[in-house]
């Protein structure tokens, strides 16, 4: 019993202490390890939702992108129907213009023709002698020349 008494003793003091400050070295280990990889989960937890927060700002970004190029090709649009309403209104002007120019042209050569005519049937007449007959004739060329 002395020999257990004194084996337990040896046991206690030599062997036991060693194995406890081992299991206690151990145990703050698998501590220091369990807390880190909770560390690691939250951080990567972190790290997803800034992933997701800059996924969802970069697709705003694009949509509001997407948007501002949709309304500047409205308004290029826009502008370019402008342009081509007032270019057509131009061209429309200067064209009745030319035509109104065109008009007056013809006018004015239709009267100094007339004009002519007139003079040169009255000139007729004059210089012939008045017979009904010959003036009527030379009214009939007139009217045939008109």
């Amino acid at each position: 019993m002395v020999v257990f008494a004194v084996f337990v003793w040896f046991t206690m003091k030599l062997v036991w202490t060693p194995i406890t400050h081992a299991l206690s070295v151990r145990k703050e280990q698998i501590a220091d390890g369990l807390a880190a990889a909770d560390r690691g989960v939250h951080e990567q937890e972190l790290a997803q939702e800034r992933a997701k927060e800059a996924l969802h700002e970069a697709k705003q970004q694009a949509s509001e992108i997407i948007n501002q190029a949709q309304r500047r090709a409205g308004e290029i649009v826009d502008e370019a129907k402008v342009a081509a309403q007032e270019e057509g209104d131009r061209i429309k002007l200067a064209a009745e213009a030319e035509i109104e120019q065109e008009a007056n042209r013809a006018r004015e050569q239709l009267r100094t023709e007339v004009s002519a005519i007139a003079l040169e049937a009255a000139s007729k007449v004059i210089h012939k002698e008045i017979d009904p007959k010959a003036h009527s004739k030379v009214l009939d060329e007139l009217v045939a020349q008109l």
